[in-house]
């Protein structure tokens, strides 16, 4: 039994009173090899306000229509195709460029002379810079469903990029309050987020090199006790 047939059988009790979990996904940007950016959820989220994350959401639906005409890497899609469809991966992988784009105005894109055109009111104002999404930036780094709970529940891919893949003007639009660069010590002494936490715990060093390896760890709970496996 693979790890996330693990997940889906252990947790059925667990899903039958709590809230199934919504995709998600996140991304680590990384500067220099020595910083990750950082920003902190507002006091207006009902999930984990007041607390440090790295920039992310769930997807949407114009996430797995617009064009992508730059895909992900063989070995990151390998990766992500191995608990997901292609189609979804690629969803994800969209999603984790345009939450970056909407909450820090960087831009993990390609410049392109003719844009897509979109009825996606999430993907027009990125495709107006007169970019496309650059996913073979993206590497897959981990994955972590959040524990049951009453209010919001996600599975949250983790993908890595360099910043110098990245353009723009570092700028919030209030869903991430008080945007940083920190080091990984610096980093400890915030107010994380548990999952960012325990996902800095896991990768450590390797974040600031940009490595990523064939097996992705993934973090779940199976009626309260956490546990760490790899897919």
């Amino acid at each position: 039994m693979t790890g996330t047939d693990a997940v889906a059988v252990s947790a059925q009790g667990e899903q039958s009173r709590s809230l199934r979990p919504r995709d998600a996904a996140t991304l680590i940007v990384v500067r220099d090899q020595r910083e990750i950016l950082v920003g902190v959820r507002s006091a207006g989220h009902v999930f984990m306000p007041h607390l440090y994350v790295f920039p992310g959401g769930r997807v949407d639906a114009g996430d797995a229509r617009v064009p992508s005409p730059v895909q992900l890497r063989a070995p990151e899609l390998n990766k992500l195709t191995k608990t997901l469809s292609p189609a979804r991966a690629r969803a994800l992988a969209m999603t984790a460029v345009r939450e970056t784009y909407e909450e820090t105005g960087l831009i993990l894109g390609r410049p392109t002379k003719q844009p897509p055109s979109t009825s996606s009111p999430h993907w027009q104002p990125f495709f107006e810079t007169g970019h496309v999404a650059a996913l073979d930036r993206l590497r897959y780094v981990a994955r972590a469903i959040t524990p049951p709970n009453p209010l919001r529940r996600y599975d949250a891919r983790f993908f890595l990029a360099d910043a110098k893949h990245c353009s723009g003007q570092l700028r919030g639009n209030g869903e991430l309050e008080d945007l940083r660069w920190v080091t990984l010590k610096q980093a400890a002494r915030l107010e994380l987020s548990p999952v960012t936490e325990l996902v800095l715990e896991l990768l450590g060093n390797k974040l600031l090199q940009g490595r990523s390896s064939s097996r992705v760890p993934l973090y779940w709970s199976r009626f309260g006790r956490e546990r760490i496996d790899y897919e």
